[in-house]
């Protein structure tokens, strides 16, 4: 799925990376714990998080991610956006709560990225 359709889905803002939007993205991963990123996210992934801090970059960029989405109109700081952008990362902000974003994205066709029961 294109990061153009997710943002549409979410009705998100773009924060930064708004020529990047034709990226494809295979899955994605809701969560505030950046452990569980580290532990769970396998392929290039969308992160979809609450939590705001510089840690939540470095993670993405470790991961190999190159878009979050922030859930709860949270908005990065300046720090972070600048860190995004170094890393050539587009970051996203949405008004839904972590539960819709991620319940619109997998009506819309977009997987989970993780641990599956298979």
């Amino acid at each position: 799925m294109k990061i153009s359709q997710i943002k549409e889905l979410l009705d998100a803002k773009v924060i930064c990376g708004e020529d990047k939007l034709d990226r494809e993205v295979n899955s994605a991963f809701g969560s505030d714990m950046m452990s569980d990123v580290l532990a769970y996210v396998k392929d290039q992934a969308i992160l979809i998080t609450g939590l705001v801090n510089a840690q939540v970059i470095r993670t993405a960029v470790m991961m190999d991610m190159g878009c979050i989405v922030f859930v709860r109109s949270k908005m990065p700081t300046d720090e972070m956006i600048e860190l995004a952008r170094e890393n050539s990362m587009i970051l996203l902000s949405t008004d839904n709560i972590m539960y819709n974003a991620c319940g619109k994205l997998y009506a819309g066709g977009l997987t989970g990225a993780g641990v599956t029961n298979e």
